[in-house]
């Protein structure tokens, strides 16, 4: 993830050098947008159940995590661009994402303790220092505070609320008319998603967990006013 982080801001760096100057006055001001994605969840972790329900003493850990992705997904932004100069830009906003990805974990070779962790709704509220590169086109780059709900398919109780962070960079283009197309690739780190039996077919005793991250890339059009 460091390296992540230290790899967009030196491309930032490097830009910000050697960017000629530019009218950041067509990219200032509120915005509204429509977006497509396709992201990836990938997760390590796995279950913990305690041999005390056999009579005896200890943990048995098995790992098990089946992961799954979501195409085609489709959301919404706000925000606003604030002019720094004739070249920069500081665009302040939130974006959603509607989808869900799937993570599953066993607890034994039967599959009978199966649960099913599924990640939906991510909303990221964001700041992106940008970078004017001509009349029509930018790029940026983002970090912003995510949050995701979760829900669970098994005997267990309801694990609470993602939460991380995103980084990613971009481009975009607007059109004399306002219209503009952003281009974006990033990745968020989550927090871990934690849960146990609830007492009806998987025990108390066990436990399940899983440390997401994801992936995307993402299209968006809108207009600026």
């Amino acid at each position: 993830m460091n390296k992540i982080q230290t790899m967009l801001c030196a491309v930032f760096s490097l830009l910000l050098v050697n960017t000629a100057q530019a009218d950041s006055g067509n990219f200032a001001g509120p915005y509204i947008g429509l977006n497509a994605s396709a992201y990836g969840v990938s997760a390590t972790g796995g279950s913990v159940a305690s041999k005390i329900d056999t009579g005896a003493t200890g943990t048995v850990e098995k790992n098990d995590i089946s992961v799954g992705k979501v195409v085609g997904v489709v959301g919404g932004e706000v925000g606003y661009a604030l002019p720094l100069g004739s070249s920069m830009l500081v665009d302040v906003g939130v974006s959603y994402l509607a989808g869900a990805a799937k993570i599953q974990s066993d607890g034994n070779d039967s599959g009978t303790d199966r649960v099913t962790f599924e990640i939906d709704d991510h909303v990221t509220a964001y700041i992106a220092p940008t970078i004017v590169l001509s009349d029509t086109s930018s790029v940026y780059v983002k970090v912003g505070l995510s949050e995701a709900d979760t829900g669970v398919t098994g005997n267990v109780t309801s694990p609470g609320q993602l939460s991380g962070t995103t980084w990613a960079i971009g481009q975009r283009t607007v059109l004399d008319s306002g219209i503009f197309i952003r281009s974006e690739a990033g990745y968020t780190d989550y927090n871990e998603i934690s849960s146990h039996g609830n007492g009806t077919g998987i025990a108390t005793t066990t436990s399940f967990d899983a440390d997401p991250s994801s992936a995307y890339g993402m299209i968006s059009m809108g207009m600026r006013f």
